[in-house]
C-alpha cells in the first residue's frame, strides 16, 4: 500500500474519488505532496513542496465528522486524549492535526466540541539523509558520540535527520567501526517514531526504545531509570525543565542528541537555558542545517 492509499481510505466516497482522480491525473503529486488540508465549508487544499493545488470541492461538516470517526476507529471517545493534544497518528506514521471549538476545564483542553479543520501530514522517511553530518556527531576514537545539538528553522528537516541519526547509531555504523548503541527516544509529539498502537511506523533502529506522549523532561528521567540508554534523543528542546533533565542525563554518563529551532548562534544565546549547556561544554557539537 502506498502512502497515499494509506491516507485516502479515511475519506468519504466523494472526497476519495476526487482525490484519487487528482492523483491519477497528476503523477508528480504523490512524491511532492506534504499535506492534505480539509476545512468545513471550504475547498480542499493539497500542499506540495513548491506550490499548492486547490480542489474546488466544498467540504461539509458531516464529511469532516465521517473522517474523524474513521480516524478514531469509530470510537472518538477512545481517542479523546489524542484529540485534546491536537493530532492523531495513523498507520504509516502520518499525523492528522485537528482544530475546532475547544472545551476548556481547569485551564486545560478537555475536548474539541466541533472539529472544523483536519490537516493530513504525509510522513516521509529519508534513509541515510544524515550521512553528511554523522562525521560530526560520531566520536570514532572513543566509539561513542558527541553530545550534539541540531539547529534549523521549522520545516527544514531537523526531525527527519534526527530520526536517521538515531537509526544509524542504534544499528551501528560498520564502515566507521561504531558499534550499535542502546538509544532512548522521548517522542513527546509522536513525530520521530510515529507510534501506531505501540509500534513505531518509522525505522529508528534495532536498539531503540521509545516513550511517547510525555514531556521531554519526564520521559528522559523514565528512560534512564528503566531502560539504561547509552544515547538519549529528543526533538525541539527549550524549556528550563528540558535542560535540567538533559544536564542530569549527561552527568550520569548518557550521551545525547537534541534539536532546536533557530538559524544562528544568536538564536541559541537567546535561550538562556540551552546556552547554559553550551557554556558548561555539556553540548560538544552544534550543527546548523
Amino acid at each position: 500500500m502506498t502512502k497515499i492509499e494509506e491516507i485516502l481510505k479515511y475519506f468519504p466516497i466523494n472526497i476519495y474519488n476526487i482525490l484519487l482522480y487528482t492523483f491519477e491525473q497528476n503523477s508528480h503529486i504523490e512524491n511532492a505532496i506534504e499535506e492534505i488540508r480539509i476545512r468545513v465549508n471550504r475547498p480542499i487544499l493539497l500542499k506540495l513542496r513548491e506550490a499548492d493545488i486547490l480542489i474546488e470541492y466544498i467540504v461539509t461538516q458531516a464529511e469532516v465528522l465521517q473522517i474523524l470517526e474513521k480516524l478514531c476507529d469509530n470510537s472518538i471517545y477512545a481517542y479523546k486524549n489524542q484529540i485534546c493534544d491536537g493530532f492523531i497518528t495513523i498507520k504509516g506514521g502520518h499525523r492528522v492535526g485537528l482544530t475546532g471549538t475547544a472545551v476548556v476545564e481547569n485551564e486545560n483542553i478537555a475536548n474539541l466540541k466541533y472539529v472544523t479543520s483536519l490537516n493530513f501530514r504525509i510522513a516521509r522517511e529519508i534513509i541515510n539523509c544524515s550521512n553528511k553530518i554523522l562525521g560530526e556527531i560520531v566520536n570514532k576514537e572513543e566509539n561513542t558520540i558527541y553530545n550534539s545539538l541540531i539547529v534549523s528553522p521549522p520545516g527544514k528537516g531537523k526531525t527527519t535527520i534526527l530520526r536517521d541519526v538515531i537509526r544509524r547509531i542504534s544499528n551501528g555504523i560498520e564502515e566507521i567501526g561504531l558499534k550499535g548503541k542502546t538509544c532512548g527516544v522521548v517522542d513527546e509529539r509522536g513525530e520521530i517514531a510515529a507510534m501506531y498502537r505501540g509500534i513505531p511506523q518509522n525505522d529508528i533502529g534495532i536498539r531503540t526504545d521509545v516513550i511517547e506522549n510525555i514531556s521531554k523532561a519526564k520521559g528522559m528521567k523514565m528512560l534512564i531509570r528503566s531502560m539504561a540508554p547509552e544515547v538519549i534523543a529528543c526533538d525541539e528542546i527549550g524549556s528550563k525543565e528540558d535542560i535540567q533533565a538533559i544536564a542530569e542525563a549527561i552527568s550520569s554518563g548518557v550521551k545525547g542528541i537534541f534539536t532546536m529551532h533557530g538559524k544562528t548562534i544568536e538564536d541559541i544565546k537567546n535561550n538562556k537555558y540551552i546556552y547554559q549547556l553550551i557554556e558548561t561544554k555539556q553540548i560538544e557539537k552544534i550543527i546548523f542545517l
